[in-house]
């Protein structure tokens, strides 16, 4: 809004600014939240309008929650974009369309959210300090680098399909990051995109047929699309659902990094700790159930968004009401499905440009993890463990099948395949990569990196959001 660096914090906007001013820094923050949240259902085939509504859902379920005292988004989670594609492509393996596939991966996700439960009982109980110790930077830096390595031969296959209108997303994301002042240098991304565009709009490379023929009102969620929609119509596959789950849940102790880095980060911005009040547990249970709810229904994963936190920065009105209206007009979007289908049609380059920036920065927060919190690699240890998570990782992800299986049955490429009596189970390199780094750091000797050592402001910096 323009204001200037010394100006008083405002944590009561309705009393000093007034409805008409907040009305419009609830819409900042739905722009701010908006250009991340919609690509992760663009790049994994999830519904535009069902990430709305339960992105607007979860961060009001989160204000209840935390005793209304926290403002704080919940969007889509770019975290769990490999696994998303793990479990489609050992769908595809066994004969089911990427739509079936996706809906074994969300209920993964859904587990993956559960686990935030468990651990913010585990919380509750022991303290966060004795608990984040078994996911030090040495386990979740090369988890993170991982992911980033996996997911961008992608993005350059999305380039190739026109790479001009590719590089107009990827020249204004740098212009605008580098260069761009105020909101320009928070929202790049939904820059580049809206640029990116409207370039391959003007050139006849986007087809809006599909914007013509969508309704202007209608339901965000279909039945078909969701994760509990396997239990019907026919038997589930247990074994998918299996590999679904193995696959995802740990990239949940990851994200539960980044959870917690945020709401430091969040802490710091408006001064107060919301680690100790409303507690650590309490968010973790808000984000926590907030995914797998709408991990159940068909959106992605959600998770706490640095990108609003930078508006709070900018703005300085920390109240959380703010937020809340951000999240009722992402509800309130949801139920327009020509404004999907406009989301829906943008061009494979454009989805391509602003990955391959994404999907890079996703590798380089994981060595920035590393590096600010000192990890300490003349510790053979510490060596050991990060190269065993990207070697497994990346070489069982580009491999062209591992493990053991029946007579008469097939490995699948990517993954390690094995079965279970009658039922195939297949791990990614990720699930893979995640079990034997938190295994190792728990086993090995020489466990030094403590979670809390550092000050609030630096653990923000160094577990951002990717």
């Amino acid at each position: 809004m323009g204001k200037s660096q010394n100006q008083t914090a405002i944590y009561d906007a309705r009393k000093e600014l007034g409805y008409s001013k907040v009305a419009i820094l609830g819409l900042q923050h739905l722009f701010a939240m908006f250009g991340a949240t919609v690509l992760v259902p663009i790049i994994t085939g999830l519904s535009v309008s069902t990430t709305l509504l339960f992105a607007g859902l979860a961060t009001l379920f989160m204000h209840v929650v935390t005793n209304f005292k926290v403002p704080v988004f919940l969007g889509s989670s770019f975290a769990f974009l490999g696994g998303y594609a793990a479990v489609k492509t050992a769908g595809a393996a066994l004969g089911y369309s990427d739509r079936v596939s996706l809906n074994y991966a969300c209920l993964g996700v859904a587990c993956a959210g559960l686990v935030y439960l468990v651990l913010a009982l585990i919380c509750k109980a022991f303290g966060s300090k004795r608990v984040m110790t078994f996911f030090p930077p040495v386990v979740t830096g090369p988890i993170i680098i991982s992911i980033g390595l996996i997911l961008a031969p992608s993005a350059l296959n999305n380039c190739a399909t026109n790479w001009p209108i590719a590089l107009v997303a990827i020249f204004v994301v740098i212009i605008c990051n580098i260069w761009g002042r105020g909101m320009i240098k928070i929202i790049p991304i939904l820059l580049g995109v809206i640029a990116s565009y409207a370039v391959a709009a003007v050139s006849g490379n986007v087809d809006f047929s599909a914007v013509a023929e969508a309704k202007w009102i209608g339901l965000p969620v279909i039945w078909e699309n969701t994760g509990l929609s396997v239990f019907t119509g026919g038997e589930a596959d247990f074994g998918l659902f299996l590999t679904a789950v193995i696959t995802i849940v740990p990239i949940s102790f990851a994200t539960m990094m980044e959870h917690v880095g945020d709401i430091s980060a969040i802490g710091g911005t408006v001064g107060k700790n919301y680690i100790e009040d409303p507690g650590l547990h309490k968010t973790l249970i808000g984000d926590g159930i907030g995914t797998a709810i709408a991990s159940l229904f068909g959106a992605p994963a959600n998770t706490t968004y640095g990108e609003n936190t930078g508006v709070l920065a900018l703005t300085k009105v920390y109240d959380p009401f703010v937020i809340r209206l951000a999240a009722c007009y992402a509800i309130i979007l949801s139920f327009c499905p020509k404004f999907a289908a406009i989301i829906e049609i943008m061009p494979a380059a454009t989805i391509g440009g602003v990955s391959i920036i994404l999907y890079g920065m996703i590798s380089a927060i994981g060595i920035r993890n590393m590096v600010e919190n000192k990890t300490d690699f003349q510790q053979s240890r510490n060596v050991i463990i990060a190269a065993l998570i990207i070697g497994l990782a990346i070489g069982i992800n580009f491999s062209t099948g591992l493990g053991c299986v029946y007579e008469g049955s097939t490995t699948i490429a990517g993954a390690i395949s094995f079965n279970i009596g009658s039922m195939k189970i297949n791990l990614s390199g990720l699930a893979v990569a995640s079990i034997v780094g938190i295994l190792l750091n728990a086993i090995l000797p020489g466990r030094d990196q403590v979670f809390g050592d550092q000050p609030d402001e630096t653990l923000a910096s160094s577990l951002g959001k990717y």
